[in-house]
């Protein structure tokens, strides 16, 4: 799996980033779930924290990073009446294995990170951990991988006298992958102060992939609102 993440930045962008629209039209769809969710890619836990508000579900946090696992659970520490609902599982998705099928599995922004292959094998074993007419939900953006293009910034914050910035760059773009560099950046003035690089493939399947993978694995389409794939287990 690929990770463009540097653990200093992600949560200092993804707060204002994507999270205020993934909590705008998440909970709609949680809506009924009361037993169990598996929550896969939980990251630092900005939408574990929130599932766990939005529902009385016992939540299982699926990251394999251990920085990641480490600011999840200082997130969760802060947050003492969760504890004993939120379990956070330090395994790979392929191996995650529960003691009972959950009712739910969310990923926020995972689909990005599964190599084709890996991905194929994913649907399969999700649909061996979640109760028939359970619900998978994930963020989708159709349209394949985007075209090559030179490093250019994609944003910026000030912190106190630094500031932090994000760079990418598309190397090159085949059907379903780019091979991506990032840059983050951190200066002071005009001074550099540190800089860390990240290379890697990025995944984008076109619609038709995705659908026959999970149609393959027993799921059936239901409605989700624009920037959410969900689908029910038959």
């Amino acid at each position: 799996m690929t990770d463009f993440i540097s653990l200093p930045f992600y949560d200092l962008f993804h707060e204002n980033g994507h999270i205020p629209g993934v909590r705008a039209k998440l909970p709609p769809l949680l809506a009924g779930v009361r037993r169990s969710i598996l929550e896969i890619g939980a990251g630092t836990g900005l939408i574990t924290t929130s599932l766990a508000d939005w529902t009385p579900a016992e939540i299982f946090a699926l990251e394999p990073s251990p920085g990641m696992r480490g600011m999840l659970l200082s997130r969760l520490s802060t947050r003492p009446e969760l504890l004993r609902r939120v379990t956070v599982l330090p395994c790979d998705a392929l191996n995650v294995d529960l003691d009972e099928p959950v009712e739910a599995m969310v990923m926020i922004n995972v689909m990005y990170a599964l190599e084709p292959d890996y991905r194929k094998r994913l649907w399969p074993v999700l649909a061996a951990q979640l109760e028939p007419g359970g619900l998978l939900v994930f963020t989708w953006r159709d349209g394949g991988p985007p075209a090559p293009h030179h490093l250019q910034e994609l944003e910026s914050r000030q912190v106190g006298r630094h500031t932090y910035t994000v760079l990418s760059e598309v190397i090159e773009s085949s059907e379903e992958a780019a091979k991506v560099r990032y840059l983050y950046r951190i200066t002071e003035d005009d001074k550099v102060i540190s800089e860390e690089e990240i290379v890697g493939s990025a995944y984008r399947p076109v619609w038709k992939t995705i659908e026959g993978e999970l149609v393959r694995a027993g799921f059936v389409q239901v409605d989700a609102p624009e920037g959410f794939l969900a689908w029910r287990l038959a």
